[in-house]
Parts: structure tokens; C-alpha cells; sequence
């Protein structure tokens, strides 16, 4: 199978990761930080201009009608900026689930339009408070509300940069859209979960390698010494054996088999273990001061263990990949079978 990625794919993950390398900073951070904000108009208005919200939508409901491999890009190079705003949630999950239920909806013809999700495995909501519309699960279905025929209550999370509600809210506010494949909707979460753990890896390898090339100890840079240089080339080990497993799982959701449902949840484990791997190990090359607020790699770590706690446990993603080990031939013939 060739995972090559075509100049489409490469001018769109490159856009991305310039428009969320300019707008998304350090500086961006704790301006919104201080300001008690986790959303910034302005930044959201460039990605929509920019049509990242239109990715994942169908071109028959005036969408680009892309894959989730595409899509994965740009939540790579979200996950390295840990871009506050649900680009994610909405657009790479949220739209095209609405689009497959009711393809007509006004919401769709609003590319800036954000749609919350709250699937039933997930306690609380992700950036429900700016959200057009919220969509939520019930005995399978999915019903559409609006943030007015709900109620929010915010819940504490560790992501500063990420704001979550308790969401309470009666059918009978709601539109009932009919049964929803949420299995499809956790393997698109899975997947883009894991493209964001390799942006949050790498960035936290890059912060680390800065550091060490900078911090001196003893007359001569930190980096020079092994311990530290072992460190990090295991966490950048961890990222390259997690990418492939990205991609393959990003390339064959679409199959909605146990195979690829195995993979979607091999590459959601894989990823965001490299991610916490590499930002506790970028604290550790901070010494002291990366346990402290001022040191930038808190956020990345944070954002790791706020994904791995969302759309099903890591024992239920574990099982997953058990149940195609188990139940399936394995060996390197099989590494991209199929039920079909």
C-alpha cells in the first residue's frame, strides 16, 4: 500500500501548519489564558476562511468532500500547536455526521457554523459554549439541539485550553435525527485523536531539543550529554513507529470493519502514548523549571491526557485491537486486511 501523500494533501497540512504556527502561539496562549477564553474569533475566521471547516463535508452539501487521511493532516498540525479552537470535534467529526443524517440542514450552508458533539461515552462536551448546535446520542440515535434548549454546566478540566461542559437536555427539545453510526463517529475521533498526539509529541521533542542546544551545564550544552539525548531520541522513536500507524488507520476508516476499527484504536493508543512519552520526557530535559507554569510543554502534556481520557477509555480502545488479534488471522500478511 503506498501511504505516499499527494501535493494536495501537502499544500493543505503545509497552509494549516503556517496558519496555526502564525496565529498560535505562546504569546497566543496565555493572552487567552489571562483573559479567561479559550476560543479566538479572529484565529477561527483565517481557518475558515482558509476551508478546514469544509474538509470532511460531502461536495454535494458544498463541501470538498476529502478523506479522513486528509483531514488527519490538519489535525497533526493542530495537536502541535494545541490549538484551543474544536476544528476537530466539529469539523472532522461532528460535520460530516450531520451531513450524512440530514444533508440539507441549514447548519451545513454556514461554513463557520461550529457543531459540539456529545457521544454517549463522553461525560461531558467539548467547547459547547460556542457551538451553533450541539449533537448528541441517545439509545443510537443522534438528536440536534441548540445551546438555548440545553443546559451547561462547565466542568473542571486540566486543559486550560480546552473547555468542557456537563450537558443536560430533554429529547423533547431536541431534533431527533434518526439512528447515527456512532462506531464511524469514534473511529473518525480515534484517528484524528491520534494526529493530534503526533503534533503534541513532536512539539514537545522540538521544545526540548531547543532547550538543550541553549541550557549550558559544565561549559558545554545539556544536549551534549546522553542521558539527555537518550530521552528524547526514544520519544522521537515513538513518534516515527506511531506515524505509519496514523496514517494506515486515517487511510481505511472507511472500510468500517473490525479490521480498521482495530486500527483506528491501535493508532489512538500508539499516538497519544508517544505524546505523553515525549512532553514528560521535554519536562524532564527542563529540569526543574518544566514543572513550572512559565515552561510552554505543561500545555502539550495536559492536551495528551485530556484526548486520552475522551471517546472511550484506553482499556476500551485495547479491546478493540484484542478483538481483531483474537478473532482474526495475524502475521505481516494481514497487516491491511479486510472483511472483504
Amino acid at each position: 500500500m503506498d501511504f505516499t501523500l499527494n501535493d494536495e494533501q501537502q499544500m493543505f497540512a503545509e497552509t494549516a501548519t503556517t496558519l496555526f504556527g502564525d496565529t498560535c502561539t505562546p504569546d497566543h496562549w496565555r493572552k487567552m489564558m489571562e483573559a479567561g477564553t479559550a476560543f479566538d474569533p479572529d484565529r477561527w475566521a483565517q481557518i475558515v476562511e482558509n476551508g478546514f471547516t469544509l474538509l470532511m463535508l460531502p461536495e454535494s452539501a458544498g463541501g470538498l468532500g476529502l478523506t479522513e487521511l486528509d483531514f488527519a493532516l490538519i489535525a497533526q498540525a493542530a495537536g502541535y500547536v494545541a490549538l484551543p479552537e474544536p476544528l476537530v470535534e466539529s469539523a472532522g467529526i461532528a460535520v460530516p455526521m450531520l451531513a450524512a443524517l440530514a444533508p440539507d440542514h441549514a447548519l451545513l450552508a454556514d461554513p463557520s457554523a461550529i457543531i459540539a458533539i456529545a457521544p454517549s461515552a463522553n461525560p461531558v462536551v467539548a467547547s459547547a459554549d460556542v457551538a451553533s448546535a450541539i449533537l448528541l446520542e441517545k439509545d443510537g440515535h443522534a438528536f440536534l439541539a441548540t445551546p438555548d434548549k440545553v443546559t451547561l454546566t462547565p466542568v473542571a478540566t486540566i486543559d486550560p485550553l480546552r473547555r468542557v461542559f456537563r450537558v443536560d437536555w430533554n429529547p423533547a427539545n431536541a431534533q431527533d435525527l434518526g439512528p447515527a453510526d456512532w462506531t464511524l463517529a469514534t473511529d473518525r475521533a480515534a484517528v484524528f485523536a491520534a494526529a493530534q498526539g503526533l503534533g503534541l509529541a513532536q512539539r514537545s521533542v522540538d521544545l526540548a531539543v531547543t532547550y538543550a542546544k541553549d541550557r549550558q551545564q559544565f561549559g558545554k550544552p545539556i544536549g551534549s550529554y546522553q542521558a539527555v539525548k537518550h530521552h528524547l531520541a526514544s520519544a522521537q522513536v515513538a513518534i516515527e513507529f506511531a506515524r505509519p500507524v496514523v496514517l494506515a488507520a486515517a487511510a481505511s476508516v472507511g472500510q468500517q470493519d473490525v479490521y480498521s476499527r482495530a486500527r483506528a484504536s491501535h493508532a489512538r493508543t500508539a499516538a497519544l502514548e508517544a505524546a505523553d512519552k515525549a512532553a514528560r520526557a521535554s519536562i524532564q530535559v527542563h529540569g526543574a523549571m518544566g514543572y513550572s507554569w512559565e515552561v510552554d510543554v505543561h500545555l502539550f502534556l495536559k492536551r495528551a491526557l485530556a484526548l486520552t481520557g475522551s471517546w472511550g477509555t484506553p482499556a476500551f480502545h485495547r479491546a478493540r485491537v484484542a478483538t481483531r488479534l483474537f478473532n482474526r488471522p495475524a502475521g505481516p500478511d494481514q497487516t491491511f486486511a479486510r472483511e472483504a
